[in-house]
């Protein structure tokens, strides 16, 4: 099977890149992207899962908000909490029930739209490392201008 890159793969990179830049890192690129018009944003996170979950939810739907990356409407509001959801899935039995601590980055270029999760999981004296990346499409509304990728 031939790998192709395409806008769904892109996002979820630069989405990826969001959740594991540093501060001086993120604001650099969201400069970066903001001239390519994609639309990128990142927040902390941290706590005990399962019950940090809605937080980790709520986190990212009100960065995506903040940062205008999507509107304050049910089809945008829908996509990030999937894509989030979909994400923590993805790691959630190896993390379940121990502390984590990191960052999600959430990227979006037209009706494409990532969102990642690096995490620092502790347990002991040790620290792993686990990150998840999950895509969803976004309706581009009429008051939206379309650009970027």
């Amino acid at each position: 099977m031939e790998f192709r890159d395409n806008k769904s793969v892109d996002i979820c990179r630069i989405a990826l890149k969001m959740s594991i830049s540093s501060r001086e890192e993120e604001k650099r690129l969201i400069k970066e992207y903001a001239e390519k018009k994609i639309k990128v944003a990142a927040v902390d996170v941290g706590g005990a899962i399962p019950s940090a979950r809605f937080k980790f939810i709520e986190s990212t739907l009100l960065a995506a908000k903040r940062n205008g990356i999507i509107q304050d409407e049910h089809v945008h509001d829908g996509a990030v909490i999937g894509a989030i959801r979909e994400a923590m899935n993805q790691i959630e039995s190896n993390i379940n029930g121990l502390s984590v601590g990191g960052k999600i980055g959430i990227a979006r270029n037209g009706e494409h739209l990532g969102v990642a999760i690096f995490l620092s999981v502790g347990i002991l004296q040790f620290n792993e490392v686990i990150c998840a990346v999950a895509h969803r499409s976004v309706a581009i509304l009429p008051n939206e201008q379309e650009g970027g990728i």
